[in-house]
């Protein structure tokens, strides 16, 4: 958010230079800028459900962010082969992409995962959330990179009605934009951010690396959840080894 903002003043400088200089290209490229940044800004705050002013002073993201209701459980962890059993058995998946992915650059092979299940017959969709990543669009370029059909890739407002017709959802290294505190904890900091839902699925797997909290520093509620299960390491090296399964079955 503060990078768009950032951005914007940089445009409207631009302009303001045009002005002091009398250069009409100058002035409307900076309005161009400066507009496109204010567009940017307004879309990501509207995600999360704040105020650019929260945003900005609040401290949100902030690795001792506390508050919320505690919470009972246990992590389960998974393996690759009990992970493949369980997609194989699926007939309709939907990937949750995050910043995770991107980190491990997992695109590809999330794209090969796809491309076995739809041979093994399972609907498989994507689900966007809009701030998943650094900006608005960042998953939808990974996944484009990667030659994955832009008819796969559905928008957090379109899956949501669907997630409980959902055999398996696949979580890969998203955090907040996933976590159930955002609908239920209404003493959470992200209480009334928008989420996919996909705690509404009927089997949730989680790709993490560790036991690490997200952006907001919150703990994430969907992973204690009865039918979640973790599998962790590398989001890339775990998704190949899920592959490997599909191949050698």
């Amino acid at each position: 958010v503060v990078i768009a903002l950032l951005n914007s003043l940089s445009g409207l400088a631009a302009a303001a230079a045009g002005f002091v200089i009398a250069n009409n290209v100058l002035i409307v490229a900076g309005c161009l800028v400066g507009a496109s940044g204010v567009i940017l800004t307004v879309i990501m705050c509207k995600a999360m459900n704040r105020t650019l002013g929260n945003v900005l002073f609040s401290g949100f993201g902030a690795t001792d962010a506390g508050g919320g209701t505690a919470m009972e459980g246990e992590l389960k962890p998974i393996s690759a082969e009990d992970t493949y059993y369980v997609l194989e058995a699926a007939s309709s998946v939907v990937v949750v992409p995050g910043y995770g992915m991107a980190v491990a650059q997992a695109q590809h092979v999330v794209k090969e995962l796809g491309d076995l299940l739809e041979v093994n017959g399972t609907e498989i969709r994507f689900a966007i959330h809009p701030v998943a990543g650094r900006m608005p669009g960042h998953m939808n370029v990974l996944l484009a990179e990667a030659d994955v059909s832009y008819e796969q890739l559905v928008e957090m407002d379109n899956i949501n009605p669907t997630m409980p017709a959902v055999d398996v959802a696949v979580v890969i290294g998203a955090n907040d934009v996933v976590n159930p505190a955002a609908e239920t904890d209404t003493a959470s900091p992200i209480y009334g951010m928008p989420i996919i839902k996909a705690h509404e699925a009927k089997t949730v797997i989680c790709l993490k690396r560790g036991k690490g909290t997200g952006f907001s520093g919150l703990e994430n509620q969907l992973f204690l959840l009865p039918h979640t299960r973790m599998l962790y390491g590398d989001a890339k090296d775990s998704i190949q080894a899920v592959v490997s399964e599909f191949k050698n079955a």
